[in-house]
Order: structure tokens, then C-alpha cells, then sequence
């Protein structure tokens, strides 16, 4: 359904060392860059998600977030790690999430412009 997304960023370096560290511990890279813009995906020029430098940009508000998937539950405590090792602020430490379902595990972030991202597996232990 969805093609990529794109978010702004005010600064463009801290937005990619935010997205490198966390989105490399997803199995995800840089597919493209420019001087305005920065692509992840698995693909060389297919971007999934887009990182574009905007002077103004401002995260939704409250009801937004990203989830993204998880191979394996270390790969979201190694996301959560990195967010918090390149800027990012704590929204909820790895760990199950029962009331989501009984192997709904997930660690949440908020990256330095204040986008809420997630990680998440649900694949049991």
C-alpha cells in the first residue's frame, strides 16, 4: 500500500545518525543521498523511508507514530540502543507489550526532531 514515507528533518546530520543507527540495526541502509535528502531501504535508489532537511519541519502531534518490523528481538534492543546512543529520548525501553498481544515485543523513541518511532517483533521468544 505504502510506496515510502518521507519525514522533514531540521538537521539533516543528526536526523541520519539517528536513522543509520537504528534503522541499520533493522537490516535497513542508505539506498541514496543528496544534500537535501537521505533514502533507506534494502534497495540501491528505492527508498522506503526519506529523510528531507527542512528548516521547519515539526513531528505530528500526539496519535502519530512509525512501527517499524523487527527480524528478532535483538534487533530491537540493538534499535533502542542506537536511538538512545545518537540523540534520541526514551518512550519506552524494550520489552514485552502484553496488552498488545502475549509476544508483542517492541521499543519505542522519540528521534531528535521529536518523530515517534518504533520498533517491533512479534514472533515469540
Amino acid at each position: 500500500m505504502i510506496h515510502h514515507l518521507s519525514l522533514g528533518v531540521r538537521d539533516l546530520a543528526a536526523g541520519a545518525a539517528f536513522y543509520d543507527g537504528v534503522l541499520g540495526a533493522l537490516g535497513f541502509r542508505r539506498v541514496f543521498e543528496d544534500d537535501e535528502a537521505i533514502g533507506y531501504g534494502t534497495v540501491d535508489d528505492q527508498d522506503i523511508l526519506c529523510l528531507k532537511q527542512r528548516d521547519d519541519a515539526a513531528a505530528p502531534g500526539d496519535g502519530f507514530h512509525l512501527a517499524f518490523a523487527a527480524p528478532t528481538r535483538g534487533a530491537v534492543d540493538a534499535f533502542h540502543a542506537a536511538g538512545m546512543r545518537a540523540g534520541g529520548r526514551d518512550n519506552g525501553g524494550p520489552g514485552l507489550r502484553e496488552d498488545y498481544g502475549p509476544a508483542y515485543y517492541a521499543a519505542f523513541l522519540a528521534d531528535p526532531d521529536g518523530h515517534r518511532v518504533e520498533a517491533v517483533f512479534k514472533g515469540g521468544v
